[in-house]
């Protein structure tokens, strides 16, 4: 078997950085779509992510398909809890298809104590222009509400280019019993009607981005027990390694970042970040409590 290292030097993807003081864990990533991207199986990334205080991740489904990869590993992997759904644009294109695929998502939001969320659903009007396909966004995002309202399970929004729009929906619909907003792309006054909410805020590596001077704002005005980090690997790669493909082992820059922004140590910003992670999606599940350093290369 390949060494991790090895693995990393053969698919030319950054070196792990230096591990944190205290584990962590990425609250959105696509292990699948990493896979497809750059070569690195979820095994392989589970075990750099543990070797520098990433102790598991959220695997995020967008259509049914992934939704079900999600089920699937988190099931054989203790460190991983799974998040199903229909992402809006892919909801947008579903035609007559789309009643099926969510009532496909509501099987798998049953499925057990590893299927945390019902996400990432929501609006995306960057995408999706047309009124028709804003529409139909909609229909789909208050179907997915229900399904986390009903199944008791957290609700992981998109959100991009429809902060208002979103809220009305949220508002118009029974509560879920918990929100995350995935990869906020709000400003400061956007971030505070969503903790208005009771939301948890999931910054990408997108706030350590020259030109993202407003995210940066926001994040300093949400509590530090509102705070969440995610790769949304394989995307969003933040600086210093922006421009390579994701994975929750580079989860460290950003954690370190966020620290620095917030101006805490990071030890305790580390520790708040695993507590709100487990407050955001239900509770604690199985991780290790420490680094796990990898096995030393065969020479």
């Amino acid at each position: 078997m390949i060494h991790p290292l090895d693995l990393l030097d053969q698919r030319n993807l950054p070196a792990p950085p230096e591990p944190l003081p205290s584990v962590v864990i990425d609250s959105h990533t696509h292990a699948d779509t990493t896979e497809e991207r750059s070569g690195l199986d979820p095994d392989t990334s589970l075990a750099l992510a543990a070797s520098v205080g990433i102790a598991g991740f959220v695997q995020v489904g967008c259509d049914v398909q992934g939704s079900e990869f999600a089920v699937a590993l988190a099931e054989r992997r203790p460190e991983v809890i799974a998040s199903v759904a229909i992402h809006p644009n892919d909801a947008a294109r579903a035609g007559d298809d789309l009643d099926a695929m969510i009532a496909r998502v509501d099987e798998l939001a049953g499925r057990g104590p590893h299927v945390r969320a019902v996400g990432e659903t929501g609006l995306d009007f960057y995408r999706t222009t047309d009124p028709l396909g804003h529409a139909v966004q909609r229909h789909s995002f208050a179907r997915h509400i229900d399904i986390a309202r009903r199944h008791r399970l957290t609700l992981v929004i998109h959100d991009r280019d429809a902060h208002a729009e979103v809220l009305d929906v949220l508002d118009a619909e029974p509560a879920a019993p918990r929100v995350v907003m995935h990869s906020f792309s709000g400003d400061a006054a956007i971030a505070r009607r969503f903790l208005d909410r009771g939301a948890w805020l999931s910054f990408p590596g997108v706030v350590t981005f020259t030109s993202a001077a407003k995210l940066r704002e926001a994040l300093r005005v949400v509590p530090l027990d509102r705070i969440l980090v995610e790769t949304d690997a394989p995307y969003l790669t933040p600086v210093p390694v922006r421009g390579r493909p994701n994975a929750p082992y580079l989860v460290p820059h950003l954690v370190r970042f966020v620290a620095e922004q917030v101006r805490r140590p990071l030890d305790k910003v580390c520790e708040a970040l695993l507590a709100n992670t487990h407050a955001a999606f239900g509770g604690p599940w199985g991780h290790p409590d420490a680094v796990v350093p990898l096995p030393e290369r065969r020479r």
